[in-house]
């Protein structure tokens, strides 16, 4: 790990961190469906960013929180393994942090060291690694980069495995024609987000999906929006959400809830800039408040139906 006190990265507070380690990556393409999908970014241009890329996608972090305010990857489904599974992933002890950046401004071992919080990867290692043998090592082995993961809650449920199971389900489904994909997430970083050793944890989390419409009209660009909830009741009250914590001790999270939700309702969640993703979102306009945010049990739960 970057000792806290090392030298911060040429051209950090600028917004971009060059040097020579991971030298070459290009990051996220925006022009990666043929239509213009760009990098998330704040609304309010006085928050700093400092934008980290790597192969095939890139993270924009948020050094007052010293994790993600987004994460953009491109997926072409045609050119992943085969059995992904067989692919080669590093170890957990892979892990490390990102030399471009100095050791205070990304949340390293010792937030995850001895306790019961998962490393939550942004992108993950599958949707990352495609292309030849070697790109595609190279982008898995990316993802294991601190500033591409967030706290958070180690247990296993349905929830969870329908979050971890979209990029999947949405290139069969939703982008079978072409099989290009553009993600975008992150965590949703609130003031209220209970601390921890030196961070906040995040209680959700958010995925927008942007892929080209099979009819090819003049509206290209379909979006679809999801949130992954982990607070203890769906609430951001940072009091409440400590109840019964022990000083120390990780937050108390609640079991995850997955939700198809409209894409605006992640700008606003988020105060990032969605460029027109909000205008392409796949989700019918829900009748009433109750039905905007769709719980989701299964992957066959998810709405892709154009308007």
């Amino acid at each position: 790990m970057i000792p806290s006190d090392a030298p911060r990265a040429a051209g950090a507070l600028a917004g971009t961190a060059p040097g020579p380690a991971l030298a070459g990556r290009t990051g996220y393409d925006p022009h990666f469906l043929g239509v213009p999908v760009p990098l998330p970014r704040p609304v309010d241009p006085a928050v700093e960013t400092v934008v980290l890329p790597y192969t095939h996608f890139t993270v924009v972090l948020r050094p007052d929180r010293r994790m993600a305010a987004a994460a953009a990857v491109c997926i072409d489904g045609a050119r992943r393994p085969a059995d992904g599974a067989a692919a080669e992933v590093p170890p957990e002890s892979g892990w490390r942090c990102d030399p471009r950046l100095a050791g205070d401004r990304q949340a390293g071992d010792a937030v995850y060291r001895d306790n019961s919080l998962d490393k939550g990867q942004l992108v993950h290692p599958f949707a990352a690694g495609w292309g030849g043998a070697e790109e595609a090592d190279r982008a898995r082995a990316d993802t294991f980069h601190y500033p591409n993961a967030a706290p958070q809650a180690d247990v296993v449920n349905r929830a969870r495995q329908v979050w971890q199971g979209l990029e999947n389900h949405l290139l069969d489904h939703a982008a079978r024609h072409d099989r290009r994909l553009t993600v975008l997430t992150g965590p949703v970083l609130h003031d209220s987000d209970p601390p921890y050793r030196g961070v906040q944890v995040p209680l959700r989390f958010w995925k927008v999906a942007a892929f080209r419409r099979p009819d090819g009209g003049p509206a290209a660009t379909a979006a679809t929006a999801f949130v992954l909830d982990q607070s203890p009741d769906l609430i951001w009250d940072a009091e409440r959400a400590l109840a019964g914590a022990t000083p120390g001790a990780p937050p108390p999270l609640g079991a995850f809830r997955t939700f198809q939700v409209p894409v605006t309702d992640v700008a606003e969640l988020t105060s990032l800039d969605l460029g027109p993703l909000p205008a392409a979102d796949l989700l019918p306009a829900a009748r009433t408040p109750q039905e905007r945010w769709r719980r989701l049990r299964s992957l066959d739960d998810i709405v892709l139906r154009h308007r």
